[in-house]
């Protein structure tokens, strides 16, 4: 029997902030005192992108810094670990949204030894046991704490998967894996199996590694190893990588395979155009990462995609480039982001990981998985003019089920006509932004489409196999059909990505002061073919951006730039009154151009986030590529059919 003693100390994370801040002043709550819980509390609350300019113990001075409880943030620097509480306590769907393992590790460096809630998102719970940081969803456990009694350790994993509780027993996956994996066989499974099976189970089981701690088997909620076919890192994730792998294994170190590793830097490369970071003097911070980042990949000779010769600019975000250069269907990507998701478009099992199980898949060349069931989402009917997958996209987000959780932690298999209707850029989008549905991955089954984008980008006459795809008597958790015939161009209201609207429902219009264009999401081929499509009505028109509106147009990757001067978009652009921006992340981290400075300015995004303060401290709506320059040229939110009857009937404004 282990037991672990906790101080007393609770932290409850309510909606009533004044509640918070007694919490903070010494004053000690029972669960019925705090009041309401925030739910859907996310990582960028947890640990705001600014923060990522730190990865190691430092982080304990800023768990909570963008937690915001009736409309302020309570918590300030230091509060959480001089106010000496072991215990956080919050509502549903805890953790949603980045990979960024800075979020658990700021809690356990300020003293967090469990966080309870009534449900956790699936990268934050893995990254928190890969810390040796608790999480329950037993509620009886705040008491049990508060009264001083001590928690034998075999109750906290007792409802989680055999591999899950081996590491946290451990104190994490770096000590598991030191302890356990070096001391073992690791033979591929047995992959041939007699029942039918989903293409996501299929690819598990054709990259399953057996240990001592995971079966052979593919049932959901397993634990499990497997070898992916590639890794990648983030300039933010690789010095917390780094950290750990040297602290835990010395140096010099031996990457196993490190020819199948890539490195990206892709978040930072316009921060000297942050106002956040800006403001906040975080820019020497900043380029102690990338400098970090940087050594790293010299000192192990990893491909790295960096910078642009002149300095401006990256040369792609690391997801979009990872399915123009690299993935291939059937084929595991693991990378340090949640959008790492994007590859699914391409037939791949491409998922997020945290620097934690990044570092220990650059040693032992696998990564863990929870086997996750399968959620089958039918897209019927055919698209209407003027709407797009991210409109599917919102759509799906806004649907109950999803909003009560029904998705997290699973695949999300996109089928049905509409499917093959869609280009693989727009099937990337749809992949993309599984993440912020809750789910494991997304992916959709390798076809024609995939094909005729693997020889048009890649020059790769790839050969499609019959197993590539999910057989007709899979098992799936949960069928979610959707008649894309009715479907109209959405928003998503600030706030949470979650609160999808169709815009032609919006009673009032609010006043647009900037539009962005571009992320990973936002920044493909087809999606600069939207933006070109309805500038260049509005040019051919005499139109114009709205004068008081910033337009921002980013390419994702520099193979976006370069296909976009061949089809000679950019004489458009310009002439629209839009500012180009070579690849980066940008604003969608508040990372460049296209961010709020006050919070009177309201956005009009075609990012897949807008939690607060995530794009600066104004109000962003997330909206397709099409709606948002549309909404720039009317200077209000407004679909594109919207802005061409407007146009029809009178003038907008003139040129």
């Amino acid at each position: 029997m282990t037991i672990i003693r906790l101080n007393s100390r609770v932290l409850f994370l309510s909606n009533d902030p004044e509640v918070v801040e007694r919490q903070l002043q010494g004053e000690n709550l029972a669960l019925v005192e705090a009041g309401a819980l925030r739910d859907n509390i996310s990582t960028d609350e947890i640990t705001p992108a600014t923060v990522a300019a730190v990865w190691d113990e430092r982080l304990g001075r800023y768990p909570y810094l963008g937690f915001v409880s009736g409309g302020r943030c309570p918590i300030g620097i230091d509060a959480v670990k001089n106010g000496g509480f072991a215990v956080t306590v919050a509502g549903k769907r805890y953790g949603k949204g980045s990979s960024r393992e800075h979020s658990p590790m700021s809690e356990r460096a300020a003293g967090i030894r469990l966080v309870v809630a009534e449900s956790f998102e699936r990268i934050y719970r893995q990254n928190a046991d890969n810390l040796g940081l608790f999480t329950s969803t037993d509620f009886s456990l705040i008491e049990r704490v508060q009264n001083g009694e001590p928690i034998d350790i075999e109750e906290l994993v007792a409802s989680r998967d055999a591999q899950a509780a081996a590491i946290l027993r451990h104190g994490g996956l770096l000590r598991y894996g030191r302890e356990r994996m070096k001391q073992i066989s690791l033979p591929p499974a047995n992959t041939s199996s007699s029942g039918s099976r989903t293409l996501v189970e299929k690819i598990i089981a054709s990259h399953l590694m057996v240990t001592g701690d995971s079966g052979s088997g593919l049932k959901a909620g397993s634990g499990a190893f497997v070898r992916p076919d590639w890794r990648f890192l983030i300039e933010y994730y690789t010095p917390m990588c780094a950290h750990m792998l040297h602290a835990e294994f010395g140096r010099p170190l031996k990457l196993h395979d490190p020819q199948s590793v890539r490195l990206f830097e892709d978040h930072t490369s316009y921060v000297h155009r942050s106002i956040a970071h800006t403001r906040a003097g975080l820019l020497p911070a900043v380029q102690n990462v990338v400098r970090e980042h940087r050594k790293f990949g010299e000192e192990y000779g990893l491909i790295a995609h960096g910078l642009l010769a002149d300095g401006v600019g990256s040369e792609g975000i690391s997801h979009p480039m990872m399915s123009e250069r690299y993935a291939l269907p059937g084929q595991i990507i693991v990378g340090t982001d949640s959008h790492t998701t994007h590859s699914g478009a391409l037939g791949c099992l491409a998922f997020g990981v945290g620097s934690t199980e990044m570092a220990n898949a650059l040693v032992t060349g696998l990564v863990r998985i929870t086997v996750p069931a399968s959620l089958r989402v039918e897209l019927a009917g055919r698209l209407p003019t003027g709407v797009s997958a991210k409109d599917v996209v919102l759509h799906l987000l806004a649907d109950p089920r999803i909003r009560a959780g029904s998705g997290v932690g699973k695949v999300f298999e996109f089928a049905g006509p509409v499917i093959a209707q869609l280009s693989t850029d727009e099937r990337a989008t749809l992949t993309n932004m599984t993440a912020e549905l809750g789910g494991f991955t997304g992916i959709v089954a390798p076809d024609q489409e995939t094909v005729r984008f693997l020889r048009e980008r890649r020059g790769i006459d790839f050969q499609l196999q019959d197993w590539m795809c999910s057989d007709a008597e899979a098992s799936y958790a949960e069928i979610i059909q959707v008649d894309c015939s009715a479907l109209a161009p959405m928003v998503a209201r600030p706030g949470d990505p979650g609160n999808g609207v169709p815009v032609t429902e919006l009673s009032e219009r609010p006043k647009v002061d900037i539009a962005y264009g571009g992320s990973c999401t936002g920044g493909k081929r087809e999606d600069f073919d939207s933006y070109h499509q309805v500038l260049s009505w509005a040019v051919n028109r005499g139109l114009r951006v709205h004068p008081g509106v910033k337009l921002y147009l980013q390419f994702g990757t520099i193979d976006v730039r370069d296909y976009c001067v061949e089809k000679g978009y950019l004489d458009v652009f310009e002439r629209a009154g839009a500012e180009m921006l070579q690849p980066s992340c940008g604003a969608c981290v508040n990372g460049g151009p296209g961010t709020s400075e006050q919070a009177s300015e309201v956005t009009v995004s075609a990012i897949n986030r807008n939690f607060p303060g995530r794009c600066g401290p104004g109000k962003v709506w997330l909206a397709s590529p099409a709606t948002v320059v549309a909404s720039a040229l009317a200077g209000e939110l407004a679909a594109f059919a919207e802005v061409q009857a407007r146009a029809e009937a009178g003038p907008l404004h003139a040129a």
